[in-house]
């Protein structure tokens, strides 16, 4: 290419990636794929490469990071980022004062009763940051330092897809943009998800994790981590024509293309300060990036002027905080909990502490793993969050408070000795599991409610009437322990409680008799077993014939069943060790409980076994319960997804995306008609 169209071309490319970054990084709705995006890239590369006059400092490939750093260069701030005053008052008084002392301000200074208008906004848990724009570009970014003097920390900040590196519509000699680098709560996720996959360090929390990546001396690091901005304000201006309200100056900066969080509004007087801070306090939790508060301004700019400063304050700012959602206690103890799926969560006992609006005591470790790589130790320094509803949590150890006597890293398994807090039996943690869990399922007192709602269910024994309200009464009432008490009930005990009455007590009894006869299948899904699903409950029915056979089956027989693995395997022969639930399983047969039971293996002979099914849309006579009942009697799996390996389609009227997949797959598609003569001819001796 000549020289001018190489120009051209580069000038092109940069723009074209600058608008699709914009709607990408700010407005969250891609234009492109990703795939066309890298295209236009890479192209945007190789003319740099090729011509290393053409890259600018606002080209798209100066974000990618630049040398390492042996310290950052300090920045004198034209204009002083100064803090604003906090509200230390958290309830609607806050806003109220605020509102209060800019009146008695105003009429100091000379000026007439009048409601005031204020500019409202979030007050952003991050790294405040000044960015330097001359001529539309950005050249310059700095942290806020002492508010006279930051650090140069330009090579990171061009690292933030989000932040524009040239304005657009703005070409003014100066226009220092201020604002904060914050990361967004699912990106602070998936960031630590994938440190923890490689056995990396983690980030406390996401304020720790943007001002750290800031100030990282290696701008490669920086650019790994996933940071996002949003602007505030102004720092020194020239050469722009400011508007006369600090909304209109943030519309303003948003037509640049800087981030300006839409959670922002235009309030009349203190009333609107108070509505204001009360519905932001009420979506905290929702928003997808964490805040400390809301900021309360003055709109008007020369009646922020008139205003002025104290201490180095504004008078026509302040911040009004929430509850804070972070504090620092000490780990008194290290309990451990049973869930009612059994799960077993370390909890830490703490000296009580007031976070996120209430007193905090406990606060939980998650699991061992989390446990041991926070390193908590009785006796540690901690911080604590608790955000709204969300159970409090350990986030972090202050190591620098441990004391030199601090307890020893936490083992649970050796804590426990093995045995379940509630009911003794064994605890167990599968292969690449980060929980243990109590193995006592049908016994243990932790998890009866589950354990009885399990087992009542459609697709186990069925039990109508068994519901959530009526077993909570049964287990704190002491009636019912485990699911073979269910069957020990009678007219007099069920219809003395609470909304029950003679008729209601009478139509249960009827469900749990019925109950009683039942399948293999369904009885061993019943009991709850982990990892044994409703498909492998009937692929261990049909493979071993009789529970006798399965109870004594090792890990390599149980392997043999299809789709069975050592997981599972182990999973069956650590509940089966159990006595407790032997005990259980015993008294349920004793009870009544039966099934059809025929010699092991003889699934081997059924017509169907082999053959997969999948079944989509609305069959005319059939269910689809009743269809996958008689497809499964005869040794068919029914899948729930279409693949090379389906053997046939049944589809019915409206069927969607499973016949389209089929027909793409050349999977043979039958209609129920089809279907019945298929079973039919299947179950012919």
């Amino acid at each position: 290419m000549a020289v001018q169209e190489v120009l051209r071309r580069a000038a092109t490319l940069r723009e074209e990636i600058a608008k699709y970054d914009y709607w990408y990084y700010v407005k969250d709705s891609p234009l492109v794929p990703d795939a066309e995006y890298d295209k236009l890239f890479r192209e945007l590369q190789s003319l740099e490469a090729q011509h290393p006059e053409l890259v600018t400092p606002d080209s798209p490939t100066q974000r990618v990071g630049g040398k390492v750093l042996d310290a950052f260069a300090p920045v004198r701030h034209a204009v002083p980022m100064l803090s604003i005053r906090t509200e230390t008052d958290i309830s609607d008084a806050g806003a109220i004062a605020f509102d209060a002392r800019v009146h008695r301000e105003l009429r100091q200074a000379g000026g007439g009763a009048m409601v005031i208008e204020y500019a409202c906004e979030l007050k952003f848990d991050g790294l405040a940051i000044n960015l330097r724009y001359e001529k539309g570009v950005l050249v310059q970014a700095a942290t806020r330092g002492d508010g006279e003097t930051g650090e140069d920390v330009t090579q990171n900040i061009r690292t933030i897809h989000c932040i524009p590196l040239h304005l657009k519509g703005c070409d003014a000699p100066v226009l220092e943009v201020r604002g904060e680098v914050y990361m967004r709560r699912d990106d602070f996720e998936r960031y630590n998800e994938r440190q923890r996959e490689q056995g990396l360090p983690t980030l406390v929390n996401p304020r720790n994790g943007a001002a750290g990546s800031i100030r990282q001396l290696d701008p490669a690091l920086a650019a790994r981590r996933p940071l996002s901005f949003f602007a505030y304000g102004l720092g020194e201006v020239q050469g722009w024509g400011m508007p006369a309200t600090h909304s209109e100056m943030l519309d303003a900066l948003d037509k640049m293309g800087v981030p300006v969080s839409g959670e922002r509004a235009v309030v009349q007087g203190a009333q609107g300060l108070v509505e204001f801070h009360r519905n932001i306090a009420a979506k905290r939790d929702s928003l997808p990036f964490d805040i400390d508060g809301v900021v309360y301004k003055a709109n008007s700019l020369s009646l922020q002027a008139q205003l002025g400063f104290v201490s180095r304050e504004p008078r026509w700012a302040v911040a009004h905080k929430f509850p804070a959602e972070e504090q620092i206690t000490v780990v008194r103890d290290i309990d451990i909990q049973v869930g009612r799926t059994g799960k077993l969560t370390p909890v830490a006992k703490l000296e009580p502490v007031f976070v996120g609006g209430t007193t905090v005591s406990n606060a939980t470790l998650h699991n061992e793993d989390e446990t041991r790589r926070k390193d908590v130790r009785i006796g540690d320094t901690v911080i604590v969050r608790r955000a709204g509803d969300v159970i409090p949590e350990v986030v972090g150890v202050v190591l620098d408070k441990r004391p030199a006597a601090v307890g020893e890293p936490f083992d649970l398994f050796k804590r426990l000795a093995g045995k379940c807090p509630v009911c003794g039996s064994a605890i167990v943690r599968e292969e690449g599991e980060a929980d243990w869990r109590c193995s006592g399922g049908l016994f243990c007192p932790a998890q009866r409610k589950q354990a009885l709602l399990h087992f009542a269910g459609r697709r186990a024994m069925d039990i109508e009437g068994l519901g959530d309200k009526l077993v909570e009464q049964l287990v704190e009432g002491g009636l019912v322990h485990t699911p073979a008490d269910v069957y020990r009930l009678d007219m007099h005990t069920l219809a003395a409680l609470e909304r029950m009455g003679e008729k209601s007590a009478l139509k249960l009894l009827d469900a749990i008799e019925h109950s009683k006869q039942t399948t293999l299948a369904r009885f061993i899904y019943a009991l709850g077993i982990r990892n044994v699903g409703e498909a492998t409950a009937k692929d261990l029915a049909r493979y071993f014939g009789t529970l006798d056979n399965l109870l004594a089956a090792d890990a390599a027989r149980l392997q043999q069943v299809p789709d069975v693995g050592p997981v599972v395997a182990q999973s069956l022969i650590a509940f089966f060790a159990e006595r407790h639930n032997l005990d259980v399983i015993k008294q349920l047969r004793a009870a009544g409980i039966s099934w059809a039971e025929h010699d092991g293996e003889v699934a081997e002979e059924l017509p169907l076994r082999g053959k997969t099914f999948v079944l989509t849309g609305t069959l005319p006579n059939l269910s689809r319960d009743e269809a996958k009942g008689r497809l499964e009697a005869l040794g068919a799996k029914v899948s729930g997804s279409v693949s090379k390996k389906t053997d046939y389609v049944v589809a019915g009227d409206e069927a969607g995306s499973k016949l389209d997949r089929a027909r793409e797959l050349s999977v043979p598609v039958i209609d129920e008609q089809q279907l019945l003569l298929l079973l039919e001819a299947a179950a012919k001796p």
